[in-house]
């Protein structure tokens, strides 16, 4: 990924509308957190979700490709949201990124 710029919007999506969106870590385990929304895991490694992977949530563990389905319902007011792994480090390197919703 890109290195996080407060100056860029990388995803820009509609209030009310439903995507989908596919989330991996490839190499290692990263909790994946996504700001202003809660989804539910579709699939996971293009399987059924684990049993901790039920209901709707914030945040999810991904490695192989993990498919998430998202309303997007709250505006984004007064700032983009964000979405970024929970490992410092990471988002520092390519793992963090802002959206818009209107």
């Amino acid at each position: 990924g890109k290195p996080f710029d407060m100056n860029r919007i990388d995803e820009t999506v509609k209030l009310g509308s439903t995507e989908i969106w596919e989330v991996s870590g490839e190499m290692m385990r990263h909790p994946i957190h996504i700001h202003g929304v809660h989804f539910d895991v579709l699939t996971r490694g293009g399987g059924q979700p684990d049993v901790l992977d039920q209901g709707p949530r914030d945040t999810v563990l991904v490695k192989e490709p993990v498919e998430l389905l998202i309303r997007f319902d709250q505006p984004a007011k007064s700032a983009p949201f964000m979405y970024h792994c929970h490992i410092l480090e990471h988002e520092d390197n390519g793992m963090m990124g802002q959206f818009s919703v209107a």
